[in-house]
């Protein structure tokens, strides 16, 4: 019997063996195509030499040095490689273990700017529903997504939450796309109105919406609008990129897409594409600057704050996708999966929508097309479809509560940045299989 605490005790999970390119294996020999990234953190695929030889390096050097005594040349280079991609080089990069640290990172971050400024009642993060923003409980409370908070209710605060901005749900028949972004950023001009801005700390979004709601990117416009109401009410916008950041989207950044400049920017997943445990906050300068002067320093840390090992990684994952033209490749073949998706899958009776920007795909399944009718959470659909494309050879990331947190289910694919033409065949070839029979009743 194993000892170890499984997050789901009940489920069978094979037991892997090793990882090559864009493939998994299984210690029965059996093979699986990575359509997911494991959740979006596989960036430049498994067994990467040069990430691989980064890592033994500093291994070989110094493997860990607690930062309030040391810093290191990794955690160096990788904030300078970070700033340079940031559309102000003067930003200031604050390295974690991952996305939620990331999120909780940024909450403090941000109350203590505002106490740097003066202003004390600013004390409320606003985020929208349909979210997703960690699990820790500070991000936990931002997040807008009702299956994983149930059980933690009592514990978590009760901030704002506004419109999630999905096209695919609530723009109407009459509305242009330009028309639904306006009135869903409308939503967090109420939320200020109702709580007042004097209180309202920051304003916390997905660029692209993730596990949640599966790859859903804003409308045109929607974010423009959004960093207007926040300037105009000194309100900071905080974009959560912990899945969408670092290339998946087919610019470094999701929000290069989007004609915005965030105060604050959280990565994670890819930021060390799963080699080692790895996320980062970048700020404004003048966020950074405002800390030190008030204060000296950041009232926050964790043990693990800039590891040398894991910033070490993730310079060599960076370097990677600058030096192989991964980007290019993301665009490129982002666009051929959503083309043979749409071939394969565009007429099938229970796919609803197929969306997303880059390698970040996602495909909403429905009961019915014309009603988009989701699927009630009851069936357990997600599961099943997981256990599905595993027996298939394929793993994704099928997600549920798309339509209302509760119903709905979508599968989220953000497959490695190595894909090839021919992968993404065998891709929409598998999920195809598994598709094969589905039944929502």
């Amino acid at each position: 019997m194993s000892k170890v605490f499984y997050r789901e005790p009940l489920h069978h999970y094979p037991s892997i063996h090793r990882g090559a390119g864009v493939y998994l294996y299984d210690r029965e020999g059996r093979q699986y195509l990575d359509g997911s990234g494991g959740a979006a953190v596989s960036a430049v695929g498994h067994g990467h030499p040069r990430v691989i030889a980064a890592i033994r390096d500093q291994l070989e050097s110094c493997a860990y040095a607690h930062t309030s005594f040391f810093t290191n040349a990794p955690q160096e280079q990788l904030a300078e490689m970070l700033a340079k991609r940031f559309p102000e080089s003067s930003a200031r990069v604050y390295f974690v273990s991952g996305g939620s640290e990331a999120n909780e990172t940024a909450i403090k971050l941000a109350r203590q700017y505002w106490m740097a400024r003066g202003q004390e009642s600013k004390r409320l993060f606003v985020s929208r529903q349909q979210s997703y923003h960690g699990n820790t409980l500070g991000a936990l409370s931002l997040s807008g997504n009702p299956g994983r908070q149930e059980l933690f209710g009592p514990l978590l605060h009760d901030w704002p939450k506004v419109l999630p901005c999905y096209e695919y749900r609530h723009r109407q028949g009459d509305e242009s796309a330009e028309a639904y972004g306006r009135r869903a950023a409308a939503s967090l001009l109420e939320a200020i109105t109702m709580h007042g801005a004097e209180n309202i700390a920051a304003f916390f979004a997905e660029t692209i919406v993730g596990a949640t709601l599966g790859a859903v990117p804003a409308a045109p416009g929607y974010f423009r609008a959004v960093a207007e109401i926040c300037a105009q009410h000194e309100i900071l916008l905080v974009l959560d990129e912990v899945m969408a950041g670092c290339g998946r989207s087919g610019s470094y950044f999701a929000f290069e897409q989007e004609d915005v400049v965030p105060d604050i920017v959280t990565l994670a997943k890819g930021l060390a594409g799963g080699y080692q445990p790895l996320g980062a906050l970048m700020a404004r300068a003048p966020i950074h600057e405002q800390i030190v002067a008030r204060f000296g320093s950041f009232a926050h840390g964790h043990t693990y704050v800039g590891h040398a090992t894991a910033c070490a990684a993730g310079v060599a994952v960076a370097s990677v996708i600058e030096e192989d033209n991964l980007l290019d490749n993301v665009q490129t073949l982002g666009d051929l999966l959503r083309t043979r998706l749409a071939s394969a899958f565009g007429d099938h009776p229970h796919v609803g929508d197929i969306r997303g920007r880059g390698l970040f795909i996602g495909i909403e399944l429905v009961e019915d097309r014309q009603t988009k009718a989701p699927p009630s959470a009851r069936l357990g659909l997600p599961a099943r479809l997981r256990n599905k494309a595993m027996a298939e050879g394929l793993v994704c990331y099928p997600g549920g509560g798309s339509a209302n947190g509760r119903d709905g289910a979508h599968i989220l694919l953000a497959p490695p940045f190595i894909y090839t033409e021919d992968n993404v065949d065998e891709l929409v070839a598998r999920l195809g299989r598994a598709l094969q029979g589905l039944e929502l009743n």
